[in-house]
C-alpha cells in the first residue's frame, strides 16, 4: 500500500512539474510573440537619423552637433512633408550625397579635414526619449553619418516623423509627429511610448528591453 501511494505522490509530482513546464513554456511564448510584434511595430513607424563622432574629445563633439544641426536643416527642407516613413526614406535616399557633402562643408569651415561616411541601413539603438515620446531599444531604419574614425559617442534623433525639428535641445514633440506615429501603431502600442507613468504600461516596456538586451526578440526590418 505504502509503494502504491508512493507511485501515486510520485506521479502527481511529475505532473505537477510538467503542468508547470508548459504553463512557463505557454507564458514565455505569449511574452515573445507580443513583445516581438509591439516591437516590430514601433519599429516601422520611425526612420531615424544616427551621428557618430570622430572621438570623445570636446573638440569633435562639439564638431558632432554643428554636423546635425546642418544635416537636420537640409532634412527639414527636403521632407519635412513627408506622409510616410517610406517616402521619407526615399528622399533621403535620393539626396544622400547632398548629406555627404552638407557633413564634408561643416568639417571643413571648422578647419578639419575628417572623411565622411553616409549611409541609410537598419542599426541597433539604444532605448531613447523625446519629450513625452520614448522609443525602446531595437533595430530601426536609420540615416546614418560617420565623421572620420566614427569612435566617439553618438547622437540619435527621429527624422519621420520629425521628432527633433522644433526644438532640438528640449526634443518636444509636436501633435503633428505625434499623430503620425500614432496613425501606424495601435492604441495599446501608442499608449506603450507615450504614457510610462502608467505602471502596466512601464511593465511591458520593460520587458521589451529586457527581450532586447538579451538579444531575445527577432523583430528586424
Amino acid at each position: 500500500m505504502k509503494t502504491l501511494l508512493n507511485i501515486i505522490c510520485g506521479k502527481k509530482v511529475k505532473y505537477s512539474i510538467l503542468l508547470l513546464f508548459l504553463l512557463s513554456l505557454y507564458i514565455f511564448i505569449s511574452t515573445f510573440s507580443y513583445v516581438n510584434a509591439v516591437s516590430r511595430d514601433i519599429s516601422n513607424s520611425v526612420f531615424r537619423l544616427h551621428v557618430i563622432a570622430n572621438s570623445d574629445t570636446k573638440e569633435d563633439q562639439d564638431l558632432k552637433l554643428k554636423v546635425r544641426n546642418n544635416v537636420l536643416s537640409y532634412m527639414n527642407t527636403i521632407c519635412k512633408d513627408s506622409k510616410t516613413k517610406q517616402e521619407a526614406i526615399e528622399l533621403a535616399n535620393k539626396h544622400q550625397e547632398e548629406f555627404k557633402q552638407i557633413a564634408l562643408n561643416t568639417i571643413y569651415e571648422n578647419g578639419y579635414d575628417y572623411s565622411v561616411n553616409v549611409c541609410i541601413g537598419n542599426f541597433s539603438f539604444p532605448t531613447k526619449t523625446y519629450g513625452d515620446i520614448s522609443l525602446p531599444s531595437g533595430y530601426y531604419d536609420a540615416l546614418r553619418i560617420e565623421i572620420g574614425q566614427a569612435k566617439g559617442q553618438n547622437w540619435w534623433c527621429v527624422m519621420f516623423p520629425p521628432l527633433c525639428f522644433v526644438d532640438v535641445s528640449s526634443g518636444i514633440v509636436p501633435e503633428e509627429s505625434k499623430e503620425a506615429i500614432k496613425s501606424n501603431l495601435t492604441d495599446e502600442e501608442f499608449t506603450l511610448i507615450s504614457n510610462q507613468d502608467n505602471p502596466e504600461i512601464s511593465f511591458k516596456f520593460k520587458l521589451i528591453e529586457f527581450f532586447q538586451k538579451n538579444h531575445l526578440l527577432t523583430a528586424k526590418n
